[in-house]
């Protein structure tokens, strides 16, 4: 597998680079503007950067997302087995996906602060495993194990941070979701050739708040695997080179849902208005992100064989108000 990134070049600006298993950087030849760019026109180029010899040490750069944009940014809830069971679904009784999508706005790169919203008062981490697409696609397709490579260019890590007190509330994921800085990309897209694509199902998804482990499983774990999601999403929905679909985060987020009965019985006794009140003013108690938190994603196989790298985001707090 080749590993890709894209950094700040102090003379040439944003810049792409193979970095090799040693962490040495060996630096593309050619400029592209975007990840759509360098899908379409770099692979001779960043073939024959990965036999050249390393220039850089990659802890000596700063590392940007390896998604540009403009790009859509598609996601699936509920898609690990444990996670569906903490948001108060049963896994086995899924037969569809759940679809939603971020904007652009919410892309940054692996290391870049993030700042909380100043009315965010519970703001949720999610992990999760990003595919970068590889090909337009117009038109509903069948997208199976065999051709999988033909629709998936690479892999990255994604952290899909979540307004809570926006999202469930106010009823909007887009908005909740999609604050800007809300989606830490990279650092690397991992490159498998097709008949590496079997690993996509035995990552191991790790993430850490100020050291603490809050989230630990593996792909294996997924109720919707990368084919059968491509084929649905394509349904309804049109995607070029570069773009992102997040393929769901394991449990451990801070937010979780109360059994169905207890959201039936408090749907029937209190107003909306207030029910979601008391719902925010429980979760304050809880370990929601705050200034000063550092949030570090990692996803890996477990010998080490397939590496995706290491996100290192510090939440911020505002300079200045936003308007909710």
């Amino acid at each position: 597998m080749i590993r890709l990134g894209r950094y700040a070049d102090p003379k040439r600006g944003p810049w792409w680079a193979v970095v090799g298993a040693d962490d040495q950087v060996s630096p593309l030849s050619n400029p592209y503007a975007t990840t759509g760019d360098l899908i379409r026109d770099g692979e001779s180029d960043w073939r024959e950067a990965s036999q050249a010899p390393s220039q850089v040490d990659a802890a000596s750069v700063t590392w940007l997302a390896p998604v540009t944009t403009p790009a859509r940014v598609m996601c699936l809830g509920a898609n690990y087995r444990q996670h569906a069971i903490e948001s108060g679904m049963d896994p086995d009784d899924r037969e569809f996906n759940l679809f939603f999508d971020k904007t652009d706005a919410s892309v940054t790169g692996p290391s870049d602060p993030v700042v909380r919203p100043a009315h965010v008062r519970l703001l949720d981490f999610e992990i999760e495993l990003a595919l970068v697409l590889r090909r337009e696609i117009t038109e509903p397709v069948v997208v199976t194990r065999e051709n999988l490579a033909d629709f998936v260019f690479g892999i990255t890590i994604a952290n899909d941070l979540s307004a809570r007190d926006v999202q469930l509330p106010q009823g909007q994921f887009l908005k909740g979701k999609s604050y800007r800085g809300f989606c830490p990309t990279g650092p690397y897209i991992v490159v498998p050739e097709p008949d590496e694509l079997d690993a996509l199902d035995r990552l191991d998804l790790r993430l850490e708040v100020n050291g603490e482990l809050r989230q630990s499983d593996n792909t294996a774990n997924m109720l919707f695997g990368p084919a059968e999601s491509l084929t649905e999403l394509s349904d309804f929905c049109n995607l070029s080179p570069g773009d992102l679909l997040l393929t769901g985060t394991p449990h451990g987020c801070v937010a979780t849902s109360p059994p169905a009965i207890v959201r039936r019985l408090a749907t029937a006794l209190l107003p909306e208005r207030k029910l979601w009140a008391a719902f925010v003013k429980r979760q304050l108690d809880k370990p929601y992100l705050q200034p000063g938190d550092r949030v570090t994603a990692t996803i890996r196989t477990a010998d080490g064989s397939v590496d995706l790298g290491r996100q290192d985001t510090l939440i911020t707090a505002p300079t200045r108000e936003v308007t909710p």
